[in-house]
């Protein structure tokens, strides 16, 4: 006789796909469903089946473990066509996305790839005036084995799959590559990543809008990602480089596009002169009172003790953005802007090597 189990199971296991707790009370009544579901779950894993049952977005699928995935990957149905796999790569990254600019991107064959996702139950569509605007489904995390439908967890997912067909996020995306700003293209070549463009998206004439809205990917400096997200609908990477760690995590943002070897090497290379520079403050007693937040970052990279009646240091741009005087008066000034290296490791070195020998020549 039944226990409602073996009906589950033979339930999720014909349907092939994600079934609610409502589809599966609808064959047995009368039965806790989840907590049959969860005895399924519990069994599955300790005979160490290849098949596991998981829950994705409340409800139940029966699908191959991850680690057996690759073994039958060549047996398995054809899934999606890689052209339509790009569209829905599009749509789900630049979400809510309309038709028109699907369209003007991917090209008349949009037309079909929408049609075929959305009797997929991969996208919906809504009427916005004369187009559509297009977002992912449940059905889409589900499809993928994502754990949420959130959007940071497409956008990775949508990363994962360019790197496993060997292409490059931009061409998923229909786009030209990454650009970057002037002060941040060292940022580059510390992440191995070749090919790029230099950009001014701050405040860009109708050419190099043009220019900018075509990329991929932006690299721009912190804080600017609202004023260039007017226009820019791709993905917008915010990057700082006051001090070593700044690099570091700035590297690190862009792993995903660069050499793994390089990222390693330069990683090693800037915590290396990061500990270097921290050696050389150790005779270093005098206290300091830094007059911004962007020095007070690098006293403190520094580890240098601070006082309000210490060494004033600021940075040499003379007026702030609110007009208000910040180097007037400061023993010593920190190179910023057009007076620093373009080079963001060079940029540091030479900020440090300022404070460092400032407070060597105060003290004697």
């Amino acid at each position: 006789m039944s226990t409602g189990k073996e009906i589950i199971e033979a339930a999720l296991f014909a349907s092939g796909e994600p079934l609610d707790e409502g589809q599966l009370r609808g064959l047995i009544k009368g039965k806790n469903i989840r907590e049959l579901v969860r005895q399924l779950m519990d069994e599955y894993t300790q005979r160490g089946s290849a098949i596991e049952i998981v829950e994705v977005e409340g409800k139940f699928v029966m699908q191959v473990r991850p680690e057996f995935a690759d073994s039958v990957r060549s047996i398995a149905p054809k899934e999606l066509r890689s052209p339509v796999l790009r569209t829905l790569s599009m749509i789900a990254y630049h979400q809510p996305l309309t038709v028109a600019k699907l369209t003007d991107r991917r090209g008349a064959a949009a037309y079909d790839h929408v049609r075929e996702l959305e009797e997929r139950g991969l996208i919906s569509a809504v009427p916005q005036g004369r187009t559509r605007l297009l977002r992912t489904t449940a059905r889409f995390a589900e499809y993928f084995n994502l754990d949420s439908a959130d959007p940071e967890a497409i956008k990775r997912k949508i990363i994962e799959l360019a790197r496993e067909q060997r292409m490059g996020l931009d061409k998923w995306l229909g786009k030209q590559g990454i650009g970057v700003t002037p002060m941040y293209e060292s940022l580059m070549q510390l992440c191995g990543i070749s090919e790029y463009e230099v950009v001014n998206p701050y405040n860009p004439d109708d050419e190099e809008r043009d220019r900018v809205q075509d990329l991929g990917v932006l690299v721009i400096s912190k804080g600017y990602q609202e004023q260039v997200g007017e226009y820019f609908d791709g993905r917008i990477i915010e990057v700082s480089a006051t001090t070593f760690d700044d690099v570091v995590n700035s590297i690190n943002m862009l792993s995903g596009y660069g050499s793994k070897i390089k990222i390693k090497e330069s990683i090693e290379q800037i915590l290396g002169l990061k500990d270097d520079y921290i050696e050389k403050t150790y005779s270093i007693t005098v206290k300091v009172a830094p007059q911004t937040e962007m020095i007070a970052r690098i006293i403190s990279e520094l580890r240098l003790g601070i006082s309000t009646d210490g060494v004033k240091i600021a940075p040499d741009y003379g007026t702030s953005s609110e007009g208000k005087e910040i180097g007037d008066g400061a023993d010593i000034l920190v190179p910023t802007h057009k007076n620093a290296e373009r080079d963001v490791v060079k940029r540091i070195c030479q900020r440090y090597d300022s404070v460092i020998e400032g407070l060597k020549k105060i003290k004697k």
